[in-house]
């Protein structure tokens, strides 16, 4: 059987799959408040916990934020900070006494989505996390693709196309830059302008959520968002040419981008606006699909 875990800011679950893909168990714990060595102890106990739960020894599968540098071996790029720098395959190893297979959690995401969610049997999958931070994962033909650098798919540290006067030069990213998608898509930044905009502090989904119930200010809020999102989605579409891309994260809860994204982007995508065959899908695994993407890091 094999474990995933999932190594999220404010959480880390974990989940053991049986042979056919079936959720045997599943614990989660609150991501520790402290140092990177609690996170490693607390994903230590996650691990010991669902093997006595399942009564046998698993292959491990962790999904991280940020990348393994190919040349450091090292966690770079999370924005959970303290990640960074830190040789978290080599101390999970050591502590297991085994191989422990890690990848970025948006890659997770969409392998878990493309091998038996939303996209399944589709070709070329691009994940999307649209959460805290906004990441994204490609896979092909079922197997996540980490790149010369193990950076593929991170379009959220990509200048958001086509800006407007008013969206230059952007705001400041904690990557150093500005104008970054990841600064205009988070749910933390789309609250952020809504309430430089409004004056009222809503959480992002209660503001799809009043523009769903005839908010008009909220409603031109989420028109912009969808318009952003599809001049992002557009870029990938044009490079990848994915057959599907599938969305995650706290954001993909808002019902509004599935109808109104795919219609925007055909401003934007680099054909015939009404052959465009790349499908916008919500995850049909949900919150749970990270963690199942690190239990699929060890397929047959």
């Amino acid at each position: 059987m094999r474990i995933g875990i999932d190594l999220g800011g404010t959480k880390i679950e974990g989940l053991v799959l049986d042979k056919g893909g079936v959720e045997r168990e599943r614990l989660r714990v609150p991501t520790p408040a402290g140092s990177y060595q609690e996170d490693v102890e607390a994903i230590i106990d996650l691990i010991a916990g669902l093997e006595r739960k399942a009564g046998q020894r698993c292959t491990i599968g962790v999904a991280h934020p940020g990348a393994i540098s190919p040349a450091s071996g090292l966690v770079k790029n999370a924005n959970s900070t303290r990640l960074n720098g830190r040789p978290l395959k080599a101390d999970l190893e050591r502590r297991l006494g085994r191989e422990v297979r890690l990848a970025n959690d948006a890659n997770c995401f969409a392998v878990s989505e493309a091998s038996d969610g939303a996209a399944a049997g589709c070709s070329i999958v691009f994940g999307v996390i649209l959460g805290t931070g906004v990441g994204g994962g490609v896979v092909i033909d079922g197997r996540p693709l980490a790149g010369a650098q193990a950076i593929a798919g991170e379009w959220g540290h990509n200048p958001l196309p086509l800006p407007g006067d008013s969206e230059r030069p952007g705001p400041r990213c904690y990557c150093g830059r500005r104008g970054c998608i990841e600064t205009w898509l988070s749910g933390p930044r789309l609250q952020q302008q809504f309430e430089e905009r409004s004056g009222r502090p809503l959480r992002a989904t209660d503001i799809a959520a009043a523009a769903l119930a005839g908010d008009a200010e909220a409603a031109q809020h989420i028109e912009l968002y969808c318009d952003r999102l599809a001049r992002a989605l557009a870029g990938i579409i044009n490079i990848l040419d994915p057959h599907a891309i599938v969305l995650g994260g706290g954001l993909s809860h808002m019902s509004q981008l599935y109808a109104r994204v795919p219609e925007l982007w055909k401003r934007y995508v680099f054909s015939e606006p009404d052959h465009i065959a790349t499908r916008l899908l919500p995850p049909k695994h949900g919150d749970s699909s990270g963690v199942r993407g690190a239990a699929w890091l060890w397929p047959e």
